[in-house]
């Protein structure tokens, strides 16, 4: 009687008693978490696995030869004394030491001499340089018609 008891309820064997259908569903929720994270992840990696690979490419001939037409003007503003910021600059034009009023008359003297069009001048700073006195500088390049790149060098002893 026991055993007519347990089959007869189903909670016992495989054989009898109702079958609980099989769950054919997928939960997407623990996937997309996944793929989440795997996006993050390749999307942070991915920037610090670029390398930057060096070429030694040959020497060409022939093609344009750089003249002294095609260099840039270099004016180089150097700091002079121990004040902060208070215009006490050298300016050198090329080599030459000039005066910061006689800068602008003879870059313009320099551009009307090449014929005219875009000239590049490239202006040199030291590090202690105040940012005052570069900018006196690329103006007046500016105002003489230039195409002015400023390069910031520490200051080197002489």
């Amino acid at each position: 009687m026991a055993m007519n008891v347990a089959s007869s309820s189903g909670g016992g064997g495989r054989r009898g008693g109702r079958r609980k259908p099989v769950m054919a569903e997928i939960n997407v929720t623990p996937m997309v978490d996944v793929m989440l994270v795997l996006l993050i992840i390749f999307m942070v990696a991915a920037p610090l696995l670029t390398v930057n690979i060096q070429v030694d490419l040959p020497q060409a001939a022939g093609g344009t030869a750089n003249t002294a037409d095609t260099q840039p003007l270099e004016v180089t503003v150097k700091k002079a004394g121990e004040t902060r910021c208070v215009s006490n600059v050298s300016i050198y034009l090329g080599d030459t030491q000039i005066g910061m009023d006689e800068l602008g008359p003879k870059i313009k003297a320099i551009k009307e001499s090449k014929g005219g069009g875009e000239q590049v001048v490239k202006i040199r700073g030291d590090r202690d340089t105040c940012y005052s006195d570069m900018m006196k500088v690329l103006g007046l390049a500016r105002d003489a018609g230039y195409r002015a790149s400023i390069v910031v060098v520490p200051e080197q002893g002489s």
